[in-house]
């Protein structure tokens, strides 16, 4: 067999792919990088991410999947993109990947970084422009933030771009944070319990949207991104950040997790371990039909 042929393993294969070229050899970083790894595997198995469509896009019954990688130039979505790279050069995800990048027209955004770094790591890419920034700064109040709303015409455009593309699934590099603070946050606020599910269908039902990075820590991520010295694109480039809400349960969960070490892992645990019987939710456990055993 080819030296230059990657294993289906965990181990780092002997060759690695140009993104990794520069990678530190030190046993941290490679315990780091594996850790990743295992995390966005677990996902990806577990929630059945690889699907062989009866008629793909892009050919005919099991045609190989097609994922565009939302890639806003912060650690998380780089990350996510290294990751899955990782994945494929160890054989261990059958995929044709594409990463997209939004140009939304954030006043002093680098637009040569992205191109330049995905070209120079030979990753098959897309850069489109749509000005929603002229959108949100003439919809949102003075004083208010810009995250929900920008949030929500980025989303749309990367429908848009994934069924162009010819994607089945859009992958976003939300972390176990994200899913805490969602489901903190829909507790706190929305008087519901819900998070960021790694796995759904888009409102229009053409379009999966992937969340591999739902097991890994943020953390991690940061640590993965100074590592790897990517060339990081600031998120407040229109002079908004995300809201006191989810400020307010970032907050609360690294207090938590400070005083109970392990916390954040038990509790996206408890999020795959629900007991319905053990709530107050009707339409999913039959309380008023619920009666004891009769005595003989």
């Amino acid at each position: 067999m080819n030296d230059q042929t990657p294993q289906k393993t965990d181990d780092v294969p002997q060759a690695a792919h140009p993104l990794f070229a520069d990678a530190p050899s030190s046993v941290a970083f490679k315990k780091l990088r594996k850790r990743l790894v295992r995390h966005a595997r677990e996902a990806i198995e577990r929630f059945n991410m690889v699907e062989r469509a009866p008629s793909g896009r892009g050919g005919g019954k099991g045609a190989r999947p097609r994922w565009l990688v939302g890639l806003s130039g912060g650690k998380d979505s780089y990350g996510l993109l290294a990751v899955l790279i990782d994945l494929q050069w160890r054989g261990l995800l059958d995929v044709d990947l594409i990463a997209c990048n939004l140009d939304q027209g954030q006043p002093d955004f680098p637009k040569h970084v992205l191109p330049d770094y995905l070209s120079r790591i030979g990753v098959a890419h897309r850069i489109e422009y749509q000005d929603t920034y002229s959108i949100v700064t003439d919809k949102v109040p003075e004083g208010a933030t810009y995250c929900a709303l920008c949030s929500r015409l980025r989303r749309g455009n990367l429908y848009r771009i994934a069924r162009e593309e010819g994607c089945d699934a859009l992958v976003l590099g939300h972390h176990r944070e994200d899913v805490l603070e969602t489901f903190f946050m829909n507790l706190f606020h929305g008087g519901r319990l819900g998070a960021m599910p790694p796995k759904l269908v888009n409102d229009e039902g053409e379009t999966l949207v992937l969340r591999p990075l739902a097991f890994a820590a943020e953390s991690d991520l940061a640590a993965f991104a100074r590592h790897m010295a990517f060339p990081i694109i600031p998120c407040d480039l229109c002079g908004s950040q995300d809201g006191l809400q989810r400020s307010a349960m970032k907050a609360m969960l690294d207090d938590i997790e400070s005083r109970m070490p392990g916390r954040k892992d038990t509790m996206i645990r408890a999020l795959s371990n629900v007991r319905p019987s053990h709530l107050m939710d009707g339409r999913i456990f039959d309380f008023a039909n619920l009666v004891r055993l009769q005595e003989e």
